[in-house]
């Protein structure tokens, strides 16, 4: 019962690493990445699209992505989307293919995607808490209907705050990383 919980909670924690590296691929360095455009959405035929389903996005350069539509007609819309969206981008079309330029960063800019940073760590960091809380309190439970021991559940806790640093360690070497990524220039 204990080491379903543990185990239950250890799967949720990684959850929660495997988004915080997926908020950190949206965060942009000085190289160009097509993750960078993974959320853009498109109108296709009345409806919203994910950039990815309706054209294909290659990196042409270290500073440049290229945006290839499957469909012609959809160049002036995508287009639209990466202009609008909240990237600060400004595509170039040649053709039927959009060329994405990405300025490099500035310090000022480095310095707000570090703050970005530390802001999602702290997120995870919260998350990886809050399902220590969640794996306390069924120990609670299971000591109150008396179910386990105190001493079981003492072990229990200090195993689930085990985990916790474990995963916490994890949140902390992947957001320094991230910011030696974004402070080299």
């Amino acid at each position: 019962m204990i080491n379903d919980i543990i185990s239950s909670a250890q799967q949720r924690m990684q959850k929660s690493i495997e988004a915080l590296k997926h908020d950190f691929t949206k965060i942009r360095t000085g190289r160009a990445h097509p993750s960078l455009l993974e959320h853009i959405r498109v109108s296709y035929y009345g409806s919203e699209m994910p950039l990815s389903q309706v054209a294909n996005v290659t990196i042409a350069d270290s500073h440049t992505l290229a945006v290839t539509p499957w469909d012609k007609s959809m160049v002036q819309p995508i287009e639209k989307a990466i202009m609008t969206s909240d990237l600060g981008l400004n595509p170039a079309t040649a053709g039927t293919v959009i060329r994405v330029p990405l300025p490099p960063l500035t310090e000022e800019r480095r310095r707000d995607m570090t703050k970005i940073v530390r802001q999602e760590a702290e997120n995870a960091r919260v998350s990886i808490r809050n399902i220590r809380r969640d794996m306390n309190q069924d120990f609670k439970d299971l000591l109150k209907d008396k179910e386990i021991t105190e001493d079981e559940a003492h072990r229990a806790e200090e195993k689930a705050q085990e985990l916790t640093d474990k995963f916490i360690a994890q949140v902390e070497s992947l957001a320094s990383d991230k910011e030696k990524e974004l402070m080299a220039i």
